[in-house]
């Protein structure tokens, strides 16, 4: 299983400010943050979680990770697992 171990699961971490609470619409596409792109969901969650609570003042601004290996290789499918610390 040495190829299993050696998969990277992309993720991108980005985010902006909505232009309301109700849908995912950006108020200005060309500001978006682009945080980066992470071999492990566990990672990228990390990385959202430091830029969501930065901006924890503002409501309307939002943080999202996206699967990209799974737009990358559609048919294949993967069970993301997070171990709580906590």
């Amino acid at each position: 299983m040495a190829g299993e171990e050696n998969r990277q699961l992309l993720h991108l971490v980005f985010g902006g400010e909505l232009v309301n609470l109700k849908e995912v619409r950006f108020r200005d596409l060309e500001n978006l943050d682009v945080v980066g792109i992470f071999p492990d969901y566990q990672s990228a969650h990390t990385a959202w979680k430091a830029k969501a609570q930065q901006t924890v003042d503002n409501a309307h601004m939002r943080y999202f990770i996206v699967h990209m290996h799974r737009l990358l290789d559609p048919d294949t499918e993967t069970v993301t697992a997070v171990k709580s610390t906590i």
